[in-house]
């Protein structure tokens, strides 16, 4: 859990986090952040969002690098997925926080597939 520390105000551990995964799972398309497996046990027993598959880097210059895997609902264009996770993510960041994001890597570990 990465603590964030600028212009005059601390971000405890795990909020920059929080506010990545709820902006991701936000995305038409997103199944899951981070694995399928442990945010269907996290769900069974907290309302919390999982922070499970998200790294976050802070640079000197106040930006950050973000890092976030994903698994995508079939039948979803997966470009088009990744790029709406990026750009929900830096939005977030930008609005919530008032950090610039340099970079967004999105991983799709995997498909999920429609019962």
């Amino acid at each position: 859990m990465t603590e964030l520390s600028m212009k005059g105000m601390t971000l405890a551990p795990g909020v920059v986090e929080t506010i990545i995964s709820i902006a991701t799972q936000e995305v038409e398309g997103v199944a899951f952040v981070g694995s399928a497996a442990e945010s269907a046990i996290r769900q069974m027993f907290t309302a919390k969002p999982s922070t499970q598959g998200i790294g976050v880097d802070m640079e000197e210059d106040e930006s950050v690098q973000v890092v976030v895997h994903i698994d995508v609902l079939y039948g979803y264009s997966l470009p088009q997925v990744a790029d709406n996770v990026r750009r929900s993510i830096a939005d977030a960041l930008a609005t919530q926080v008032g950090v610039r994001v340099d970079s967004v890597d999105v991983y799709v570990d995997g498909i999920k597939f429609a019962r």
